[in-house]
């Protein structure tokens, strides 16, 4: 019995330290003509907490990137068919880490090779996750609407290479855009 909840412990460790990965969801507004936006304006989305500007330069420039690869060019006029904008949060998690120091066996395992009795210990710790998320917005700018969304979800870490930072920003970006245009239906 004890072999099982030592499993079953292990198994929800495991299966909770993939919850920290990479995640990105999008959602678009439904019947949208994506192929008529051609170009877009940067926005400021208000009432929002910012980036510092290096961070905020890194994320547009790369953004800028991966829509150009989608045929979207950047405007500077009012006038531009999308309107895009970007906001980003910190939040924190509790992670929960167990290991047992090693493997005891007690009273009703048998006799034998295992022998009766043993000493096992399970040292319990918890540490805060820190989980960086960034949306991204797209707006018809003549409706006023909001017609696309992106989020991405990631562990934090002191990235202390700058290059090594910027490549997981464009792996980001590039998986969070990977739906823009949203896939058309089959009709």
């Amino acid at each position: 019995m004890k072999k099982l909840g030592l499993f079953v412990l292990v198994a929800f460790l495991m299966g909770a330290s993939g919850a920290f990965a990479q995640d990105v969801q999008y959602n678009f507004a439904q019947g949208t003509d994506f192929s008529k936006y051609k170009t877009y304006k940067w926005v400021s989305i208000k009432n929002t907490q910012q980036v510092d500007e290096l961070t905020a330069k890194q994320l547009t420039v790369t953004i800028d990137a991966e829509l150009a690869k989608k045929g979207l060019t950047k405007s500077e006029s009012d006038s531009a068919d999308l309107y895009v904008g970007y906001q980003t949060a910190i939040g924190t998690e509790k992670q929960f880490e167990a290991y047992n120091t090693g493997w005891g066996y007690g009273p009703g395992w048998g006799t034998g090779w295992y022998g009766r009795g043993g000493m096992s210990s399970t040292t319990a710790t918890t540490s805060t996750i820190y989980i960086g998320q960034l949306d991204l917005d797209m707006y018809d700018s003549a409706k006023k609407e909001l017609v696309w969304r992106g989020v991405a979800k990631k562990t934090l870490s002191e990235q202390k290479d700058p290059e090594k930072r910027q490549k997981n920003i464009a792996k980001g970006i590039a998986k969070l855009l990977k739906n823009y245009p949203p896939p058309q239906k089959k009709k």
